[in-house]
């Protein structure tokens, strides 16, 4: 008795092990839908309302502390200068600073090693500043540039809210996504239905930096000329839709 029961457990299990395969199998056929998958892009370009500037002071000296001193003068004074241009305190940012002995190197004697002696200090402090009001630009890096800023200088062109423009591109990236499924749907002869899945992948302009040290080198006038050109934000977006029988 106990050997029949055995047996007719095991076939039982059997039978639902056997059994289940299949209904996985005729789950996903009854999930499966016909689809079509396309992509869109989209842009839209605006004018920028900001520039990012990046620049420096370095100064150096014999000692570390006249090195500091003669940089923190120099700072102080291009940090007035762009407040009395109306920079306000949450645009400006130390971006780096660094204090670094600076070496004289000395030729082997007798083939002999000869390490390299200290003559000095360099400190160089960066600053970043957000300049909201552009009409201003040119006559901020000509200031800057004569108070002490002696390295770097690059300017990045952006927008505060660009929100609106990328709701433009968003709009034609998706109108152009369902233009290419229009198009395929026909072609194919079926049916286009609705969306059941869409993806996004926005490019935020790249900022063209211009170097203003060079800029101010080459022209004389009371201020640098600026072009700020525009930004174009683009938008990319995968839509899936469900094709009607």
């Amino acid at each position: 008795m106990t050997s029949i029961l055995a047996r007719t457990v095991a076939l039982g299990a059997f039978t639902a092990l056997a059994v289940l395969p299949m209904a996985v199998s005729a789950q996903e056929n009854a999930k499966r839908e016909p689809v079509i998958s396309v992509s869109g892009e989209g842009d839209a370009a605006v004018a920028p309302d900001m520039a990012v500037l990046s620049f420096s002071v370095v100064k150096q000296a014999e000692t570390a502390a006249a090195a500091l001193s003669e940089n923190s003068k120099a700072m102080k004074e291009v940090q007035t200068a762009l407040k009395a241009a109306g920079i306000a305190d949450r645009d400006l940012q130390t971006s780096n600073f660094s204090v670094q002995p600076l070496y004289k190197q000395f030729e082997p004697k007798d083939g002999v090693y000869v390490a390299p002696e200290i003559t000095g200090y360099q400190v160089t402090n960066g600053l970043t500043v957000r300049v909201r009001d552009l009409a201003k630009l040119g006559e901020i890096l000509d200031s800057s540039i004569k108070l002490g800023i002696n390295q770097g200088g690059d300017i990045a062109f952006t927008n505060d809210k660009p929100e609106t423009t990328v709701t433009e591109a968003r709009k034609a990236a998706v109108a152009d996504a369902i233009s290419k499924a229009k198009t395929l749907s026909e072609a194919a002869g079926v049916k286009l239905g609705r969306i059941l899945e869409i993806s996004e992948n926005m490019q935020r302009p790249m900022p063209v930096p211009q170097t203003m040290m060079r800029a101010a080198a080459m022209e004389k006038s009371d201020s640098v000329p600026i072009a700020a050109g525009e930004n174009t934000y683009k938008v990319n977006v995968n839509v899936t839709f469900a094709l009607e029988p």
